[in-house]
């Protein structure tokens, strides 16, 4: 990847004329069955984009009460485009309740939001929505005049576990996000794909946000060198977190509570403030921490009929497998966690 990155032969992004950033789009595009794309420094400024290009000021659209462009992205749909998010609940799949979303569609009056946009993601916690699923809310849309977009950043690790093509599972959108780092392990960038008008929108935009990048082809060729070499290995990382999660499990002292496609979620069964620090001197970074959001301690609150000052303290991580994280480091882990928590 670093000799494709050294090699790269490189122009001026923002007028279009970097013939590495531009075949990286156009593959792109390919891969997932889709008219155009755009790259960009950041899956958030991907989502964002896309956003953009769907919405107006005073525009709304509809996501997951957890997903990532609502909780994570700094509310910049909000700060920066004007568009409000109606968060609705998901179920235990990561898929939002699309009842719930038509009762949030606000009517045609001046009074509300213009409801414009429904909002995925797939991966999500590294759950997979199925294709079942996405078509469910392509036709949801279709039925109530909305866009559709998917965060896909993980897109690659559900077409891996579906056993499908990127561009099937793209399929049912009008607009797509992928990453090229995460789990493909490109150094940066992410790419929206769509039809020709939105990308278009987009490309504008990222002008707007910032994003314009003169010789991008330097980190544009990593990007393709993932593409072209990393997207069927992510079942390696899939398979080290069923091993990652099985070493876990056997550990007097933790509890995996899920392991999706490469994410291992698990906690601790006893308060262990130090623990996170112990196993790092050991060389393995795994971080134990309290609750990962407001919804996660309101979910533990409401499941156990109480709430108040220390109780839901026990640590709770989430390891992320990837293709720089061998057998040989899984196992690594585990003996560190397990000495830690046995001495």
């Amino acid at each position: 990847m670093r000799s494709a990155m050294a090699a790269a032969e490189v122009g001026d992004d923002v007028w279009g004329d970097d013939p590495t950033v531009n075949e990286l789009e156009r593959y792109t595009a390919e891969l997932l069955g889709k008219a155009a794309a755009l790259y960009v420094p950041s899956g958030t400024q991907s989502n964002l984009c896309g956003l953009l290009a769907h919405c107006e000021r005073g525009d709304e659209y509809i996501v997951g009460h957890h997903a990532h462009t609502y909780m994570y992205e700094g509310g910049g749909a909000a700060v920066l485009g004007s568009i409000q998010p109606q968060p609705v609940p998901t179920d235990e799949t990561g898929m939002l309740n699309l009842e719930a979303a038509e009762e949030a569609i606000k009517p045609d009056n001046s009074h509300f939001a213009r409801t414009k946009l429904l909002c995925l993601e797939n991966t999500i916690d590294g759950k997979v929505l199925t294709t079942d699923q996405h078509q469910a809310a392509r036709d949801f849309a279709d039925r109530h005049g909305l866009g559709l977009h998917l965060d896909g950043a993980r897109l690659w690790n559900a077409a891996v576990s579906l056993g499908l093509s990127p561009a099937e599972v793209a399929a049912p959108f009008d607009t797509v996000s992928v990453c090229l780092s995460k789990g493909l392990g490109a150094p940066v960038g992410s790419v929206l794909c769509g039809s020709a008008e939105l990308v278009s929108a987009a490309r504008r935009w990222r002008k707007v946000l910032g994003g314009g990048m003169r010789q991008a082809g330097i980190i544009a060729a990593g990007g393709l060198y993932a593409l072209q070499h990393h997207i069927d290995r992510l079942a390696d990382d899939h398979a080290n977190a069923q091993r990652l999660a099985a070493g876990l499990d056997a550990i007097e002292g933790v509890t995996v509570t899920e392991c999706n496609t490469n994410m291992v979620f698990s906690r601790l069964d006893r308060d262990d403030p130090t623990l996170s620090k112990r196993v790092e001197a050991r060389g393995v970074r795994a971080d134990w921490r309290f609750a990962r959001s407001y919804q996660e301690r309101s979910d533990r609150e409401s499941a156990s009929g109480h709430g108040g000052p220390g109780h839901g303290r026990f640590g709770r991580s989430r390891m992320v497998l990837h293709l720089d994280v061998t057998e040989a480091d899984v196992d690594t882990a585990i003996e560190a966690i397990a000495a830690e928590l046995a001495a």
